[in-house]
């Protein structure tokens, strides 16, 4: 599991971002991926899963 904090979630079009605590990356989050509602500066934990566009963040909860 990692650890990180949304960067940037925008409810209406159901994505956004969340950048890991420990590399600094940020990755690609959409609404299907959500375990819990997450808002812009939430602290979340998350799994890494390859995407059709690179690595997307999923099975996000709120930590």
């Amino acid at each position: 599991m990692n650890s990180g904090k949304v960067k940037f979630f925008n409810e209406t079009k159901g994505f956004g971002f969340i950048k890991d605590n420990e590399s600094e990356k940020e990755y690609f989050v959409h609404v299907s991926g959500l375990i819990d509602r997450i808002n812009e500066n939430d602290e979340v934990t998350f799994e890494i899963q390859e995407g059709k566009k690179g690595l997307n963040a999923v099975n996000v909860k709120l930590a």
